[in-house]
């Protein structure tokens, strides 16, 4: 039950910037954490089968963006590899998105 309720939803929207946009590369890290993370770690990085991602904890884990890009294409333990799936530009596009976004 805790895995569907994970899964449902949409995650949250990029926030508009000054000029009324929204940042083109957070729009597609969004689309792949929608397609690719949210069943695991729930529409709003909530957690479920994976660990809770909007907690500050990754600020912790990965101070700099370029190492959670690094565990994001890598992956470890339960995480599984996205190097192989994205590319370099689709995998920093998700780490801004859980980093700027959730």
């Amino acid at each position: 039950m805790l895995l569907a309720s994970a899964c449902a939803g949409s995650p949250p929207e990029v926030p508009l910037g000054s000029d009324g946009t929204a940042d083109p590369v957070l729009q597609v890290g969004r689309g792949i954490y929608d397609s690719s993370c949210k069943s695991c770690h729930g529409a709003k990085g909530d957690g479920g089968a994976g660990p809770r991602l909007n907690s500050g904890e990754l600020d912790e884990d990965f101070p700099e963006l370029i190492d959670l890009a690094e565990f994001i294409s890598s992956g470890r333990r339960r995480m599984p590899s996205f190097g192989s799936r994205l590319s370099e530009e689709q995998i920093t596009a998700v780490a801004r998105y859980v980093r700027e976004v959730l």
